[in-house]
C-alpha cells in the first residue's frame, strides 16, 4: 500500500458522507497539511496524508501543532484505520473533542 492508496481511501470516505476533499499547495511554507477535509454540518479540518508506517517530521508536527493553536483542527493518518479516526474525531460536535 502506498500514500496515493490512503489518500484515495480518504476521498472515497468523505465522499460518502457528502463532503469534499481538497489539495492544499502551501506556498513559501513547508511541512504544513497537505489536505483540507469538508464535511457536511462540521468544522473544516487539515489532514496530513502518509505512506503506511511513516509519521509526520518534526517540521510537518510543529506546524500542526502551530495551526491548531489557532483552532484550526489538523491530524494526520497513514492508514486507511487512521483516516477512519481522523474522521471520527474530526465529525464530533465541537463540545466532545
Amino acid at each position: 500500500m502506498r500514500e496515493r492508496d490512503v489518500e484515495a481511501y480518504l476521498v472515497q470516505q468523505v465522499k460518502a458522507r457528502g463532503g469534499l476533499v481538497r489539495k492544499v499547495l502551501w506556498i513559501g511554507r513547508r511541512g504544513a497539511p497537505d489536505r483540507l477535509v469538508l464535511l457536511p454540518g462540521h468544522w473544516p479540518f487539515l489532514l496530513e496524508l502518509k505512506a503506511p508506517g511513516r509519521k509526520p517530521s518534526e517540521q510537518q508536527a510543529r506546524e500542526m501543532a502551530r495551526l491548531a493553536s489557532f483552532g484550526l483542527p489538523t491530524a494526520w493518518a497513514d492508514s486507511f484505520a487512521r483516516v477512519d479516526a481522523a474522521i471520527a474525531e474530526m465529525a464530533r460536535p465541537e463540545s466532545a473533542r
